[in-house]
């Protein structure tokens, strides 16, 4: 309600604080205004936070328009956030898995108490789900570098497969697709050396199901 008046902005600007800005009713125009204001009061861009809203509550799936805060994010290179009104709290925990540092989410000890935001806002039980959540996808996000990880070096020669014998094979014959297969352990050649496997002469006797040696 506050982000198109100009008086108000300018004042908050003026103490150079960090803002936080909800965009509930706001066009990409009215955020742009909004936080020319304020660094033209003396805030910094880097000192202020926007909010995707939708004012509404609660607020229908149809009108979360989610990837709006991205295009905040992108328009005005401001950290963002996502101002919560929808009834779960799906929507939040999506934000933070989005790039949004900060949710804002109504809460009360009873969604049947008069009001208008008692039924959009969480009991104290959902809250708590609310956050633990947040909390596991932000360990879960992690550095974004494809690597192997510790759990999946322990499962790696498990579930990949070597080059063993498809049936028994005598010493000097040839290595072929009629007598190589690929099955798992992974603690053998791998499949990804085939073609240079293919063709070469056995070193020694192999055993049906036996790892191939070079």
């Amino acid at each position: 309600g506050e982000i198109t008046n100009l008086p108000y902005l300018r004042h908050i600007g003026q103490f150079r604080k960090h803002v936080i800005i909800s965009t509930g009713m706001a066009t990409l125009g009215d955020i742009e205004a909004a936080i020319d204001v304020l660094e033209q009061a003396g805030t910094p861009r880097s000192f202020i936070t926007v909010l995707h809203c939708t004012t509404e509550y609660p607020t229908p799936m149809e009108e979360v328009n989610l990837r709006a805060m991205q295009s905040i994010q992108a328009a005005f290179g401001v950290a963002t956030g996502y101002s919560d009104h929808t009834a779960g709290i799906e929507v939040s925990i999506a934000a933070v898995a989005l790039g949004a540092t900060v949710i804002e989410k109504h809460f009360t000890l009873d969604k049947n108490l008069p009001g208008p935001d008692h039924k959009a806002s969480l009991e104290p039980v959902e809250l708590k789900a609310m956050v633990s959540a947040i909390r596991n996808i932000g360990i879960a996000m992690g550095d974004g570098i494809k690597r192997l990880t510790p759990s999946e070096a322990l499962n790696k020669s498990v579930a990949r497969k070597s080059l063993v014998a498809r049936k028994a094979i005598k010493t000097g014959e040839i290595l072929s697709a009629e007598n190589i297969t690929t099955k798992r352990p992974g603690t053998g050649i791998s499949p990804m050396n085939w073609d240079s496997v293919m063709g070469r002469k056995a070193v020694r006797d192999f055993a049906v199901d036996e790892l191939i040696k070079l």
